[in-house]
């Protein structure tokens, strides 16, 4: 949709009565949104598309998500919570960040290739291609925030001991991120999940067995 078109569909949404009510049930079209995201990224997917998919107009679509970059923002909090969970709760659950590394990426090859949806990773496919500026920074931020979560885990297993004190957690937290990132270009390009789990299962190997303690 060309700037023209948007403006006037803005002005259109905030011309419409106030309590009127909708006609459309929100999480069904925030997640058709999101589906459509997931496919095609951030930039290949028009307003057009999104009111398409939605099965909504466009003053509908800025009355009850705002323009395209405050709908996208939603549906990666959305995706989050639905898909892309696994990462947090293996990191929390995990007695070790080796097993959680492990944990994480084993279910990643499932999470990636499941069927009836799209392959891969939103929030890194999304990235692809990206002109906005606000956009990219905010998912160059989650991206870097994940890097934190792995490296502080890591960081974690040296001073207790776990893991060797010349383990660079540094490395390790980005080894894990680019096996993540490759994974889920893999899975869109038609890898399967016996495939990454194989890649996973040779990623782990670099890895320092965690020591145990007795008495």
């Amino acid at each position: 949709m060309v700037d023209g078109e948007e403006t006037r569909a803005k002005a259109g949404a905030a011309a419409r009565p106030r309590g009127r009510p909708r006609s459309f049930d929100r999480e069904t079209a925030l997640e058709k949104a999101l589906m459509a995201f997931w496919e095609h990224g951030y930039e290949a997917t028009s307003v057009s598309d999104l009111t398409r998919v939605m099965g909504i107009g466009a003053p509908s679509l800025y009355a009850a998500f705002g323009d395209k970059r405050a709908l996208f923002q939603e549906v990666v909090i959305s995706y989050g919570t639905r898909y892309g969970s696994f990462a947090d709760r293996a990191l929390a659950e995990e007695p070790t960040a080796r097993t959680a590394v492990e944990r994480l990426l084993r279910e990643a090859a499932a999470a990636y290739t499941a069927p009836g949806r799209p392959h891969g990773c939103l929030v890194l496919h999304a990235a692809t291609n990206c002109s906005s500026p606000e956009v990219e920074a905010s998912l160059r931020e989650r991206r870097r925030a994940d890097l934190a979560a792995f490296e502080s885990r890591t960081k974690a297993d040296i001073e207790a001991g776990v893991l060797p004190a010349g383990t660079n957690a540094t490395a390790f937290a980005r080894h894990t991120g680019a096996v993540l990132q490759g994974m889920s270009q893999q899975a869109r390009d038609g890898a399967s999940r016996e495939e990454l789990e194989a890649l996973a299962e040779i990623a782990m190997a670099i890895w320092p067995r965690t020591r145990t303690h007795t008495g």
